[in-house]
């Protein structure tokens, strides 16, 4: 996996500094998180602010550590900036798809670096089908269960986690990568399909009414 770049080591301290933040200040978690009726107010920085927010420290730690292992292979394949464009564009697809869920539920709230660090995991996959976490959990595997774990999430609705944004995520870093590494529709198209899978679930279960 080699060393962290500065930029990973830049988003993980900002997403530390600023869930340590939330979880020492209430007034500033409630502030910044992402919440309905805050951004149908015109608080459009919520769509931003609470990908930097976690629910608590074990939150936190996973979605650091999933980027962790995932944020070299999208940087050495693609360059950094292409690595900051996924990150961010993840981010934002991530939170427009939980506003899409949402967007009725004026006291909807969620937290979470997940949808942007989701569609890092997903490019970093892409990238390198054969990645391993630790030499042993294959990335794919990481990869496909992380989603189907916020497909039980999203019909749970027992947490302050953003699920839907998992998916967002993952979605707007699969299409991102893919245009701009359109050779891997030739190269990677079994992984290509296989990461698709969980996305082509989500939408069955939307248009059955299961979610």
């Amino acid at each position: 996996m080699g060393n962290l770049h500065p930029a990973t080591i830049a988003i993980i301290v900002i997403n530390v500094l600023f869930s340590m933040k939330g979880f020492n200040d209430y007034g500033f978690f409630e502030k910044y998180k992402f919440n309905i009726g805050g951004i149908r107010r015109g608080e459009q920085v919520r769509v931003i602010s609470s990908a930097f927010l976690h629910a608590n420290t074990q939150h936190l730690v996973f979605n650091m550590l999933s980027l962790f292992f995932f944020a070299n292979s999208v940087i050495y394949n693609l360059g950094v900036v292409n690595f900051v464009i996924i990150y961010a564009a993840s981010l934002i697809v991530g939170n427009l798809l939980s506003y899409y869920f949402h967007k009725d539920e004026y006291h909807y709230s969620a937290v979470g670096a997940s949808g942007a660090v989701s569609g890092v995991i997903y490019a970093g996959i892409l990238l390198n089908p054969s990645m391993t976490i630790n030499f042993i959990i294959p990335g794919w595997a990481f990869g496909v269960g992380y989603l189907l774990y916020s497909i039980y999430g999203m019909r749970a609705k027992n947490d302050n986690i953003g699920h839907d944004a998992h998916f967002g995520g993952a979605m707007g870093g699969f299409v991102v990568t893919l245009a701009m590494a359109p050779y891997l529709l030739q190269t990677s198209l079994l992984m290509v399909g296989l990461l698709a899978l969980p996305i082509i679930i989500l939408f069955v279960m939307i248009k059955m009414g299961k979610l």
